[in-house]
């Protein structure tokens, strides 16, 4: 806990920061002390990202004052003058080099000074970080970045931060950085922060997980629309208050009901008289995943077991470029967690990144009607409620929430029948979430639409008719949601691996 009466590390006043037309920041002010964490809450656009990264010295401010160990630090403040201060940063969107290992992309931040088996030195002092962090993490200093599932890049990214080197670490900022964890290695990282802030340390937590504040947090920070609107003691706080305080209204929590009854399968293993099934093979042994017309089906497990390859791999059947056990028999749309490898256009405009998944039914006389793309784009950019004060601004100029509302209504603008959801709500806030938990349930019960849904959150299994549990790369067991239980998951996942 922090000593209120102590120095403050860092002090934040009247910070304002502009992009074009978009107001980022304005007269944001942040006051943080040694020896606590701090969790900052806000929708997506509301200045979070924005103001850390000023802090951290990617981003100079328009307007506002910044001092840390009570020197001004503004006129000379970039990335390596907020390092030599003790400033790190793990950003929302991941900065490893895909093409490199773990060793390597440890070197790139850490050079040092030893040129003699620096890869090997390198590799040492991550893998020690690793198992500090992550215990288990089965990772080795040779894997290459591209070949891991983003929890294990996610993981990498994090402990690469906390590695110590020949700067100090006094303030760490973590930007949603169990987006992509599972359960077990989101407990893992959160005793981890605990345990660094008892030694003195700072920390600054953001994420729209409040579960998350409400664990490791001292104080929380509520940010909107570019500022800070409050800041409480987390014991004088609670869960309502920051809702309300984020200027968001929050959905109940049960769970919806789909449409499942219809009996039309959607996809199905070719050749096999049992047609409405998906059949996974995996270590000699198979198991079945059917999806029916107007079900939300749901995936679980560890992360990285196999629930995304086997979306990538009905994605890649359904548009013909692959071949294999697996068969669809529906048109397929896809939302992507790791937006910024398999979901966005990074050149492209919101409008065409919004827009692609629908351009087929827009044609007039064989081409685009601009009219009907723009009516669309704007229908979505009002259900979604995106941030933006101009859809034809570039994809990159939105928060990374806001590029997920963006993929999200390209597949719910397609035609296609069946919706593949790669653990999508990375980054999104908690308003918005339960919106989409609304409009997928209300998709379903149509029955003109069904879902295929991986994701790391297990009380969104709660919105699934049925759960399928991965281990190892296949599936080890199937739940009903009456008899979902965070304790059967696990012992399903665990039980497989050992």
């Amino acid at each position: 806990m922090s000593d209120l009466g102590s120095a403050p590390l860092v002090e934040a006043d009247g910070i304002g920061k502009t992009f074009g037309a978009v107001h980022a920041l304005k007269n944001a002010s942040l006051v943080l002390r040694r020896g606590e964490s701090v969790g900052i809450v806000g929708h997506n656009g509301a200045g979070k990202s924005t103001l850390m990264n000023i802090l951290c010295g990617t981003l100079a401010p328009d307007a506002g004052t910044l001092r840390v160990h009570g020197a001004p630090v503004l006129l000379l403040w970039d990335v390596r003058g907020a390092q030599r201060l003790g400033v790190r940063c793990v950003f929302q969107e991941l900065s490893l080099c895909p093409n490199l290992s773990l060793a390597e992309n440890m070197h790139l931040a850490q050079p040092g000074s030893d040129t003699r088996r620096w890869r090997e030195r390198a590799g040492q002092r991550l893998m020690a970080t690793l198992d500090a962090i992550f215990p288990g993490h089965g990772l080795k200093p040779g894997d290459v970045i591209e070949k891991l599932p983003i929890g294990k890049r996610q993981a990498v990214e994090i402990a690469r931060a906390f590695t110590p080197g020949d700067m100090p670490l006094d303030l760490m900022i973590l930007d949603e950085p169990t987006s992509s964890l599972d359960g077990t290695s989101t407990r893992q990282l959160l005793a981890y922060i605990r345990r660094f802030v008892a030694e003195g340390k700072t920390c600054v937590l953001i994420t729209h997980k409040l579960r998350e504040i409400f664990d490791v947090a001292d104080r929380v920070v509520v940010m909107r629309d570019g500022t800070v609107v409050s800041a409480s003691d987390i014991a004088d706080t609670d869960r309502e208050r920051l809702v309300a305080a984020m200027g968001q209204d929050e959905a109940p929590s049960s769970a919806p009901t789909s449409g499942a009854a219809a009996a039309t399968p959607l996809a199905g293993r070719t050749g096999n008289a049992d047609a409405d099934a998906v059949v996974v093979q995996g270590r000699g042994a198979s198991a079945s995943l059917q999806v029916r017309r107007g079900e939300i089906i749901g995936l679980a497990g560890l992360a990285g077991h196999g629930q995304t390859a086997l979306l990538m791999q009905l994605h890649d059947r359904a548009h013909g470029s692959a071949q294999g056990e697996v068969d669809v028999l529906a048109s397929v749309a896809f939302v992507a967690g790791d937006r910024q490898s398999d979901g966005i256009f990074p050149l492209w405009s919101i409008a065409r990144n919004m827009s692609l998944g629908c351009l087929s039914r827009l044609r007039r006389h064989r081409l685009i009607d601009p009219a009907a793309e723009r009516a669309e784009v704007e229908r979505w950019r009002a259900r979604l409620a995106l941030v933006t004060p101009d859809v034809d601004l570039p994809i990159l100029s939105l928060s990374g929430g806001n590029q997920q509302k963006v993929l999200f209504a390209r597949a719910l603008a397609s035609s296609a029948r069946l919706i593949l959801m790669d653990d999508p709500m990375r980054g999104v806030d908690v308003g918005t979430k339960h919106e989409v938990y609304e409009l997928i349930a209300a998709e379903a019960r149509r029955g003109e639409r069904s879902f295929l849904w991986y994701t790391t959150e297990f009380d969104e299994l709660f919105h699934c008719d049925r759960i399928y549990v991965f281990s190892a790369g296949r599936i080890v067991g199937q739940i009903a949601r009456g008899e979902l239980s965070e304790e059967r998951v696990l012992s399903l996942s665990f039980a497989e691996a050992a």
